[in-house]
């Protein structure tokens, strides 16, 4: 599997906010299940640092990244800078105490992964969140610039996926540690797997059916409650004529209908503050039926990014004066 979302510009996609929804659910079931079994799922102290390989790489670094920021570190022998930095990122790694994963990988014995990241010169290191690839620095780097980094990768893994990291227990037995393809199977798993391969095989009808299958017997499911209403925004999209609709939306800014269809194109194209915005002032300016039409969508929006993204929280704050 190649790594995705080669980002750090903080603008989210659907890719990613499912992603991040999927990593929330599964750090709170391994946290359930835990507490149910009496365990701690506890790690030893040298299993905060791993070295991984293109065989394990699925397994090692993007399974485990929906329980704890991993951070990669490509470096070779023969690499200088590879030889100053590895050691502070290992030490981190146990300073840390869990909040993240050091993955090493020898890019000589793994090329492949070395194209797949795009990387050109080494010391190189990357983070994977929720199986979201994220480039952190290039290069020799001061341990306050590396401390800095790790910080708010940290913070952004708790706050926007829920990942709190590992348990660290140093009377633990190295390689302790449950995989994470043990978790306990869900209820309704293989309705999500389906809808999640109707969207693979752009079957919008058949992915809102099955995230309505589940949503009918857990109406507060929320994986299914995010998934319905990404595949709902795409099923809107999926005939539009961009340029047509974007002109038409420049063209007739009271026109309630024009702006709605321009904020589903906005957000499907992971402008989320433009959708928000242009919604916002939607219902700034009209009354009755069209405001209402306004403020359900953008209502509806808000399930496509989730709740807790700062994006919606700002744009709730804009709602509440636009209609007060």
């Amino acid at each position: 599997m190649q790594p995705r979302n080669m980002s750090m510009s903080g603008v989210v996609d659907l890719a990613a906010v499912k992603a991040a929804q999927e990593a929330k659910a599964k750090a709170e079931q391994a946290r359930a299940e835990a507490a149910r079994t009496g365990g701690t799922g506890a790690v030893s102290p040298a299993d905060l640092v791993i070295d991984v390989d293109e065989a394990g790489f699925e397994r090692d670094v993007l399974q485990r990244s929906t329980e704890v920021p991993v951070v990669i570190d490509f470096w070779a022998e023969w690499c200088e800078p590879c030889k100053q930095l590895s050691p502070v990122l290992e030490r981190l790694a146990v300073e840390y105490n869990g909040r993240f994963l050091l993955a090493k990988i020898d890019v000589d014995a793994n090329q492949m992964l070395m194209q797949q990241f795009g990387i050109q010169g080494i010391p190189a290191v990357f983070a994977v969140v929720a199986g979201q690839a994220l480039p952190l620095f290039q290069g020799a780097a001061g341990e306050a610039q590396i401390r800095q980094t790790l910080d708010q990768l940290v913070q952004v893994a708790e706050q926007r996926f829920g990942l709190t990291g590992l348990t660290v227990d140093p009377e633990a037995e190295p390689g302790g540690a449950p995989a994470a393809d043990e978790a306990p199977v869900g209820p309704y798993d293989s309705l999500l797997e389906a809808a999640a391969r109707a969207l693979d095989g752009n079957d919008l009808d058949g992915a809102v059916q099955a995230y309505r299958n589940v949503l009918a017997e857990d109406p507060a499911h929320p994986e299914a409650k995010l998934g319905l209403a990404q595949a709902e925004l795409l099923r809107r999209v999926r005939d539009m004529d961009p340029q047509q609709v974007r002109k038409e939306a420049a063209e007739k800014p009271g026109d309630v209908p024009a702006q709605i269809a321009a904020a589903d194109l906005d957000l499907a194209g992971g402008h989320v503050e433009d959708a928000f915005g242009r919604l916002v002032d939607t219902v700034a300016r009209t009354a009755g039926d069209d405001r209402e039409a306004a403020r359900v969508r953008l209502l509806e929006l808000f399930d496509v990014v989730g709740a807790d993204h700062p994006a919606v929280v700002a744009a709730r704050r804009a709602l509440a004066r636009a209609l007060f």
